[in-house]
């Protein structure tokens, strides 16, 4: 597990693992290739379509691992995954494919949208124009950007190249100041993330807390640490169009049983 240290935030060290895997990567696969690739890619699936539909549009996030919990889930098969979170109820997948932090893999991306009809996004940690190209070359249906890590002409850049590839993507924030950003940026799809990446605890206030800063034309998402259908409910009537569900699912037995339980509210 990663704790935060007199070395920095959790953060700040993943973002640091990051770009020197992305340069890596550049160096291995140029950007040539991916454009070839990007050209032969299947059709974008409508991401911001599912998440506007009338019910509980539960994102189901496919994640291996952690790094405040470690191994989520051992027997970890994508395709498989998919399948069944699909007939749970899913709306949309959300794929993390991170290496190093979160044990992800672009080929689980592929895996995934393969079996299913779901729009895809790709969650990762998106800090060059690189990655973007990557993301579509590999069918990623939409990506996250995340505002924390990102200069604000970054984020403008990235939120127009996604467009201009056909993607929609999706921006989260985690504070009223990032929240601005991401409007100022033009933002459509927004998710608020309850978790601080700088520390990895979770707070579920941050999304209604910032939920009434977000206008009723934007799609809003709340993200982590939902367990029940009550925090769903709760969540809808605070205006929030879509949720997304990773750790919850990952963590029991039987996923789509989960997910099926989320999306019902208890009997009795």
């Amino acid at each position: 597990m990663v704790s935060e240290d007199k070395s920095g935030n959790v953060l700040e060290r993943i973002v640091d693992a990051r770009r020197a895997m992305i340069e890596y990567r550049k160096r291995v696969v140029p950007e040539a290739v991916l454009r070839m690739g990007v050209k032969k890619a299947e059709p974008v699936r409508d991401f911001p379509g599912a998440l506007t539909r009338d019910g509980f549009n539960v994102i189901a996030e496919l994640k291996k691992a952690s790094p405040s919990r470690g191994v989520l889930r051992a027997k970890f098969d994508a395709a498989t995954l998919a399948a069944q979170l699909e007939q749970a109820g899913a709306v949309a997948l959300s794929v993390v494919t991170e290496e190093e932090f979160f044990q992800g893999d672009l080929n689980y991306m592929r895996q995934a949208r393969k079996r299913v009809a779901l729009p895809v996004l790709r969650k990762d940690f998106i800090l060059d124009a690189w990655q973007i190209w990557e993301s579509r070359a590999t069918n990623a249906d939409s990506f996250l950007l995340i505002v924390a890590v990102l200069a604000q002409e970054e984020l403008c850049n990235f939120l127009a190249f996604g467009r201009e590839l056909g993607m929609e993507p999706m921006v989260e924030v985690h504070s009223r100041g990032e929240l601005y950003r991401a409007l100022e940026a033009g933002a459509r799809v927004i998710g608020v993330n309850n978790r601080d990446l700088r520390t990895l605890e979770v707070c579920m206030d941050t999304s209604f807390e910032l939920i009434e800063f977000i206008p009723d034309d934007r799609i809003a998402v709340a993200e982590s640490g939902l367990r029940f259908h009550e925090d769903l409910q709760k969540l809808r009537a605070a205006g929030f169009d879509a949720f997304l569900v990773g750790e919850h699912l990952m963590t029991q037995p039987d996923a789509a049983l989960a997910l099926g339980a989320l999306l019902k509210p208890a009997a009795g």
